[in-house]
């Protein structure tokens, strides 16, 4: 069994960025340096820096998600970004999709032992839950895939005019250059790259940010749509 490292104190920055719920935060830690590392789901290497460079790297997304929205964190793994956004704002309705059982046995452990109520969890593959998840505002990623195959399983999931928030590391204007035209077919109208996290996270967390218009996806998606549509529809009837 692979023998977990010490985890660290927390860093001052950690009591002000999750405030009254940083008990949460550190219980998180924990589960994440105890069982997250004996189940596979971080590398023991990652232990003495999980708060800057797994929580707090994440909670600073919060920072530019709108408040009160709807978020499905794609791939959401251990629960990054997914739980460390959650503690920060209570006002966010989150989705963890995983496709994992292992991993959405950990987070469903998780989110009941932290009682984050705002918070589901999904088995599944976005491409797997397109048409019988209820699109979402803003769609989460880290570390998951290249932008443009990325977009691909994240674009379709959101709402018209809805964004996805994708955590990269230094190459991600790089990306976000080579997948301008697959970003393009999937209905995207606008890119940026972003950097936050001042004061908080050094380097800064880099959030590459896309936009859809009216069909997000793209034509190809707003077909399986309609078809996923019509199909629960038909099984409602019955």
């Amino acid at each position: 069994m692979t023998e977990a490292a010490e985890l660290p104190q927390a860093p001052a920055e950690a009591r002000e960025v999750f405030g009254e719920l940083f008990p949460e935060a550190v219980r998180y830690a924990e589960l994440l340096a105890d069982a997250g590392v004996k189940r596979g789901l971080i590398g023991p290497r990652e232990v003495p820096r999980l708060w800057e460079r797994h929580l707090l790297n994440c909670a600073v997304l919060s920072e530019v998600v709108p408040e009160g929205v709807t978020v499905c964190d794609v791939g959401s793994g251990a629960g990054l970004p997914g739980i460390p956004l959650a503690l920060v704002r209570p006002d966010l309705k989150i989705t963890l999709l995983e496709p994992l059982l292992r991993r959405t046995n950990f987070l469903q452990e998780v989110v009941e032992l932290l009682g984050l109520d705002h918070v589901t969890v999904v088995r599944g593959r976005a491409e797997e839950v397109l048409g019988t998840l209820q699109p979402v505002q803003v769609v989460t990623a880290r570390a998951v895939a290249p932008l443009d195959r990325l977009a691909g399983w994240g674009v379709p999931l959101l709402k018209p005019y809805g964004e996805m928030l994708a955590l990269k590391g230094d190459t991600a204007e790089e990306e976000l250059a080579g997948a301008r035209a697959a970003l393009s077919k999937l209905g995207v109208v606008e890119t940026e790259v972003l950097h936050v996290g001042e004061g908080v996270v050094d380097p800064l967390s880099t959030v590459v940010r896309v936009v859809v218009g009216e069909s997000p996806g793209g034509v190809r998606f707003a077909a399986k749509r309609a078809k996923a549509a019509r199909t629960g529809r038909t099984r409602r009837r019955r």
